[in-house]
């Protein structure tokens, strides 16, 4: 088996939402709960209005597109996951809310622009247990680097009980793998991983 992982905008919008599905977690989010702006509530955004945004976000199915965020993983030519990466300050919802588990005890500048962050990993069912997750972890280095970061850091779980809407983030072990470290431990459950460019 062989594992491929591209911008987004290099994959079709089509392939796109393949991965996320119509049912569940996944196809519900669209990975915006961190991309809600202020006044905007998670429960009163409708499904279609975050699926719109994921793709003008990713800028899929346009190859020459200037700037898109997140990766796409094909398992054998089929599309098999998603991850999120992109400017920190692009998750409004993460830098705005002094609430996040990943702020306790950390104190910096939330905005800069040239600290990036993933924020999701998401495997298609199917494609699970096949290295797609490590994959695209792996390819979040080399992708925020030659866009200009300056560190790239994560938020993952470190409880093996985690429920789908905390694993989100992906797994510590996965981090650690492709050579992020830990940096803070906000609590028991939750760990700030990063890479220093």
């Amino acid at each position: 088996m062989s594992i491929r992982v591209v911008p987004a905008n290099e994959a079709s919008c089509e392939e796109l939402d393949l991965i996320f599905g119509t049912r569940g977690g996944a196809a519900e989010c669209r990975c915006q709960r961190y991309r809600l702006v202020r006044g905007e509530a998670f429960g009163n955004t409708p499904v279609e209005h975050r699926h719109d945004r994921l793709r003008e976000q990713t800028s899929c199915g346009d190859p020459g597109a200037a700037n898109t965020s997140g990766l796409i993983a094909y398992l054998d030519d089929e599309p098999a996951g998603w991850c999120a990466v992109a400017p920190r300050p692009d998750y409004e919802g993460l830098v705005r809310n002094s609430n996040q588990t990943a702020w306790r005890g950390r104190k910096e500048n939330r905005a800069d622009p040239s600290i990036w962050a993933v924020t999701c990993v998401y495997t298609r069912g199917g494609h699970r247990r096949q290295g797609v997750a490590a994959a695209l972890v792996n390819a979040t280095i080399d992708f925020a680097r030659t866009r200009g970061a300056t560190r790239l850091e994560a938020y993952p779980i470190t409880d093996d009980n985690a429920t789908w809407g905390e694993e989100h983030p992906g797994r510590l072990t996965t981090y650690l793998d492709a050579g992020f470290e830990v940096v803070h431990r906000p609590s028991k459950r939750r760990a700030v991983v990063a890479v220093e460019f």
